[in-house]
């Protein structure tokens, strides 16, 4: 396990799901967590996804991290200034990681599945990619200037093959497709402040949102393959994957590139919530029963071979699955 201690970091949108995996794996490595997101208190549980900054904070510090909850909405760039300036105060300028997280574009996605993007209202785009996009680079450059006044840091944009195949919409793959590219074009000009940028792919990640949202997809043959839980990671994988990249010595090796958060698994012999490994989505293991349920049973025959980019670009533009 990473040794945090005495590093801080932020992650936003850490109310639940991916983020707040993120935010107890950095919790586990012992850092100092400042978390963000629009509600602060639990709910009355009517909401069946409901999340809140004070169940992450307690969820961290169980796991043995120092949690500091600040409650605001991405919309709107005064409150975001006012909590970096908040980490600048409180941490003598000390903000060793920053993880772009916070997506609110969820619901939107869902209520808009099924229909061409010309058969829903123009501001889908922004419902997806304003908070998930535009809040990532806003949050990314206060981050740089704090970051580069010491030098040193790591900016961590959480992204998705949905930049590279579709999956909800067009929306949805141009802002993911747009992540990818921010964290790359960043990367070029943090690196002579010795800073890292890095796009990272979570698998299939069964959070509360995503969950719900399979449950009411349509049903079809090709969705299948994606609603049933064939190799779902839990968001805590994503938390202790980072965890180690925060560790890692020669961070400035990965930046500019997108980062598979299964294969940095197995570099680091870091395993899920269950014990288990996901494995990549580009490896055959992954694809082959993905592609053909049925030969799910023989997994065990099925090598764990990753193909080149280019060749997952192709047949993924080929036949889309989801």
């Amino acid at each position: 396990m990473a040794n945090l201690k005495g590093k801080v970091a932020l992650v936003t949108g850490a109310t639940r799901g991916v983020g707040k995996g993120i935010a107890i794996g950095l919790g586990e490595a012992g850092a100092t967590v400042y978390i963000t997101g629009r509600s602060l208190e639990p709910s009355d549980g009517l909401n069946e996804v409901s999340g809140s900054l004070q169940e992450t904070q307690l969820a961290v510090e169980k796991a043995g991290g120092i949690c500091i909850p600040v409650q605001l909405d991405h919309n709107d760039d005064e409150q975001v200034s006012s909590l970096f300036k908040q980490i600048q105060d409180e941490q003598q300028g000390q903000l060793d990681l920053l993880v772009n997280n916070v997506f609110s574009g969820v619901r939107a996605i869902a209520d808009a599945s099924g229909k061409p993007f010309w058969q829903s209202e123009p501001n889908l785009w922004d419902q997806v990619n304003n908070v998930g996009l535009r809040s990532h680079y806003i949050a990314s450059v206060l981050a740089a200037r704090m970051m580069s006044d010491r030098q040193k840091g790591i900016i961590c944009t959480i992204s998705s093959w949905g930049g590279l195949s579709y999956i909800f919409g067009a929306a949805y793959g141009a802002g993911k497709s747009a992540c990818d590219r921010l964290a790359a074009d960043m990367a070029f000009e943090l690196k002579p402040n010795n800073i890292a940028s890095i796009s990272i792919w979570p698998g299939i990640v069964g959070t509360e949102q995503i969950t719900k949202f399979a449950e009411q997809m349509d049903q079809s043959n090709a969705q299948k393959t994606f609603v049933d839980g064939y190799n779902w990671e839990t968001p805590l994988l994503t938390g202790r994957v980072i965890a180690a990249l925060a560790e890692e010595p020669n961070i400035m090796k990965y930046t500019g590139k997108v980062k598979i958060v299964a294969e940095l698994a197995e570099q680091y012999n870091l395993v899920d919530q269950n014990g288990d490994r996901p494995v990549s989505l580009r490896s055959l293991r992954f694809l082959i029963p993905f592609t053909f349920p049925a030969l799910r049973k023989y997994i065990w025959l099925i090598p764990n071979v990753k193909i080149p980019w280019f060749v997952l670009l192709w047949g993924m533009l080929q036949s889309p699955k989801i």
